[in-house]
This record gives C-alpha cells, structure tokens and sequence, in this order.
C-alpha cells in the first residue's frame, strides 16, 4: 500500500522575541509626539539629519557593551569584503562618523547643531517593557569652544531644551526634573583610589553602571555592587565592581544624592576631590547653574551627584530627564517610570576619527519608553483615528461612478475608499465602514441614480443616536442623521460632517 502523502506543513506565524507589531493607533501616538519634539528641537535652533541604521562595526567601537565580539551587544555581520558591519546601537555614534567624515569641509557648518530620530537596535535580552528595537530622539551640538562660558552654554541649553520637551508633551512643571552631574568629578575620585588609566576601563564601566542603578536599587544595592556582587529577587547573582570598603565609602560619598540648592550641591561636591579633573567637573557644574538660573530654568534643572549615565563616552557634564509622577499600569500595580532621556559631554567621540578634541554635547528622549509613559498618564490619545469615508457599491455593474464619488473626495483633500469587497450584501459593507471607523458612508441606489442624489449616512451621529433609540422600530422610523443631497453637493456635505466632529483630514 503506498504512503499517503505528506501534508505540507504550514509556516508558524511568529514574532521574533524583543519586538513588537505596532498598530494605527500606536503610530499615530507616535507621529503626534515626534512632532512636538520636533518643534522644541526646531525651535532651539537644530536642524535634522539622517544616518544610515548601518554603520561598520569599528564606528561603534568600545563603547558597545562587549568590545571583544563584535556582536554581543549588537546585531552584526560580515560583508563580502569580510568587514563587520552592525545595526546601530544608538543614534550618537553614527553622527559621530557623519560629522568627522565633514570636519573642516564646506559641508557642515560649525558648530553643528542637528537632531535624529529613529530605531536603535541592542542584542541584549528581552523583558517587559525591554525591547531589542526602540526609537530615540537625538539632538547634539558638535564643535563649540573647548571650554568655558560656550561650552557650559550648549549643556545647559541641552537641559533647558528637554525641560520644554517635557512641558509640550504635556508633563507639567513638578511632575518631571532634569538632573546634571558632570562625569570629572567622579573621575576624580576614582583616579584616588587607583581606578585612572585605560588599564582599569574595564572596572571602571563596572563602577559607573552601578552607580547608574542608584535610583532603582538604593544605596545598599549600589555597594553591593561597588564590591562583591549582588543577588536579586530571583536569585541572579551580578558580579561587582570588587572596590575594598574604604573607596567604597569615596565613591558613595561623591554619588549619593544631595539636598539643598544647587549652589549649596556644587560648594558640597567641591569638597569630595582636590585633583585636578574634579574641580574642573564642579567649576562646570557651576557654570551650568549659572546659566539655567539665570533663564529661568533653576526649578526644573537640578544638580544631581548620583547622574553617571552608564556609557563610558561621556567626558563631562551628562543630564538625565525623570518623571516624578506614579501611575499604575494596566494589572493595577503602581509604576515609577524613572529617567526617560539623557546625555551628556562627548569630547572623544568624534576624535576617535579625527586624532584632536573635537567638543560634543547631546540629549537623547527615548521616545519608545516616553510613549508608554504617557499612554499610561493619559497623556496621549491612544483611541483609533477615524477611517476613510466609504463609498459603497450597490451596484456592481456602476462601479465607475461610485469611483468617481470617491476621486471627488480624495481630490478635495479628505480620505475615501471604495468597498472592495463582495458587494452582494450592504449589511455587511456598512459593517465594514463600522470596523473600519468611518466617519460616514456614501449609498446610491438606483432610485439615488434617477433623481441624481446620493444618501449620506453620518455614522458618528448614527451611534450617538443609537444609544438613546430604545427600539429596532423607533430606529427604523426615524433614520438618524441619513440624508440625501445632489451628488454635485457630495464633497461640501461629507466635509461638514468630518468638521462637526472634528475629524482630521486635508
């Protein structure tokens, strides 16, 4: 007897692990808080740029994660010249090589002022609310003087500037803080007590990734992980930094976060360090305080000790934009969503390229976490956008003039489509205009056809009408908001509809 033959196997739909599908909804969320950012960033002054989401692996250089496998950390490849090539990690780095490739031509005006957005991309384990692609919103400031009043200018702009964003995006004044620290003084520090040189840069980053958890795990979890390690609630152990107690007790000492005003902060972290590098970091520090008070900006921009950021590129001041605001998320338990952008001095990055000191400063909103931050404030109108008008076919042999409705409506500048589907049943196409959140339909019958009218039927105006009809015969008596009018009135008709409801077209 011969074998049955094998069915063939159906491919599994699946989503790769770390991503995520994103409806209209999302994406139109999106769209309305990129362009507030947008405008505050225009505003400002930055003009955008594009990078490729490609950039040869050696551009992204030390500051991936694992230096040591070109990709851990990151997506990558060889090409067929055996060049590694990787996803970018975030959006600096590639502008780092974008600038350098234009320093001292025609083509780039300095300083340069710009800003990104887009996908970044990490090759790192997934987990709520933890995703392997994610969008950020860059701007950065390249080529100012190499210090002083100029230099301390374009990081206090950076701050002052995400204190806007916030406010457009609808975060009141109290309920966020950009928090400055400068990176010298802790550098300072760890050059004491035996941490300088590109010997240790490897303990370092494990100093400043520790630090960098302050506000999540409290000063006992972050000397946990200055020394011997630290096991979490689930029993992961994470190997620490190693330091004895004693540069422990330094390190907290210029890290922990201090009360008072910001010139009482600055006069106090003087104290931490005599070296040299960190009097620098307070003497900027001041600068910025300076500054901010002086625009007005001395509430909202708050000199912070325990601000690290946890890549080791930043050489100066760095900045961190948190939300002070609880929330709950959608099981009921209570959220504090923490920083959601930041930055910092860069002044190596572009020398890498370049061989000289070339100064940078940058902010980065993570518009990915932002977004879920205030879809849970009910800070953005998560609803569906209402659809296209549908214009449905009653008769399928007078499918040209039903496309002929909806030209006249597209070149009117509002959204319409034709019903593409079996048109046997009108049931099922005004079904499909509901589905479809249209605002309303357009019908001709052949009796419409003979009269030269067409029916409109104003569906928002329909449901809010339903909901206070008790019975079908109520509803069938009294039609509510269908209309007819002559098909030369069409657009005018339809356009008084989606004005009285305030949808958004044209």
């Amino acid at each position: 007897m011969a074998d049955k033959p094998k069915k063939p196997q159906k491919l599994k739909a699946r989503l790769p692990r770390g991503l995520e599908d994103r409806g209209p909804a999302a994406i139109n969320a999106t769209r309305a808080m990129v362009e507030k950012i947008r405008a505050v960033y225009e505003r400002y002054g930055f003009e955008p740029v594009e990078t490729p989401a490609f950039e040869y692996t050696d551009a992204l250089g030390k500051f991936l994660p694992d230096q040591d496998r070109p990709n851990e950390g990151v997506f990558s490849f060889q090409d067929d010249d055996e060049q590694w090539i990787s996803l970018r990690y975030d959006l600096t780095a590639p502008l780092a090589r974008y600038v350098a490739e234009r320093y001292g031509t025609e083509n780039i005006v300095l300083p340069y002022r710009s800003y990104r957005f887009g996908y970044v991309y990490r090759n790192e384990k997934p987990g709520p609310g933890r995703f392997r692609q994610f969008m950020q919103f860059d701007a950065d400031t390249i080529g100012t003087a190499p210090s002083g009043q100029s230099s301390a200018a374009a990081d206090a702009e950076m701050c002052m500037m995400a204190a806007d964003t916030m406010e457009a995006l609808g975060i009141p004044r109290g309920s966020y803080v950009v928090k400055v620290n400068n990176r010298k003084v802790l550098d300072g520090v760890l050059e004491s007590i035996g941490l300088g040189g590109d010997e240790n840069a490897g303990r370092r980053l494990t100093v400043l990734r520790a630090i960098d958890k302050f506000d999540r795990l409290g000063e006992e979890g972050v000397r946990a992980l200055l020394g011997e390690g630290r096991k979490d609630e689930s029993g992961d152990f994470t190997k620490g930094a190693g330091l004895p107690r004693d540069a422990i007790t330094r390190v907290l000492a210029s890290t922990c976060p201090e009360t008072g005003s910001n010139e009482e902060i600055v006069t106090k972290l003087a104290l931490v360090s005599e070296s040299q590098i960190a009097q620098e970091g307070v003497s900027e520090l001041a600068n910025i305080t300076l500054l901010v008070a002086a625009s007005g900006y001395g509430d909202r921009v708050r000199i912070d000790p325990s601000v690290v950021r946890g890549l080791e590129y930043y050489t100066g001041p760095v900045y961190e934009v948190e939300l002070l605001l609880d929330t709950k998320d959608e099981k009921g338990r209570p959220v504090r969503f923490g920083s959601i952008g930041g930055g910092g001095r860069y002044d190596g990055l572009v020398s890498r390229f370049r061989g000289e000191v070339v100064p940078a400063t940058g902010f980065s909103i993570g518009v990915s976490r932002l977004q879920a931050a205030l879809t849970l404030l009910g800070k953005l109108d998560t609803r569906p956008e209402f659809g296209p008008v549908v214009v449905t076919v009653f008769d399928r042999d007078r499918v040209a003039d039903y496309q002929k409705f909806v030209a006249l409506l597209r070149n009117a500048g509002m959204r319409a489509e034709l019903y593409l589907g079996n048109p046997k049943n009108m049931g099922n196409q005004l079904k499909y205009a509901d589905r479809r959140n249209s605002p309303c339909v357009i019908i001709q019958g052949s009796d419409e056809k003979a009269r030269g009218e067409v029916q409109i039927k104003d569906l928002i105006e329909g449901a809010k009408a339903a909901a206070a009809i008790a019975s079908n015969q109520e509803w069938r008596e009294s039609r509510p908001a269908q209309f007819s009018c002559p098909e030369g009135e069409i657009v005018d008709r339809v356009r008084e509809i989606l004005v009285r409801h305030e949808v958004r077209w044209g």
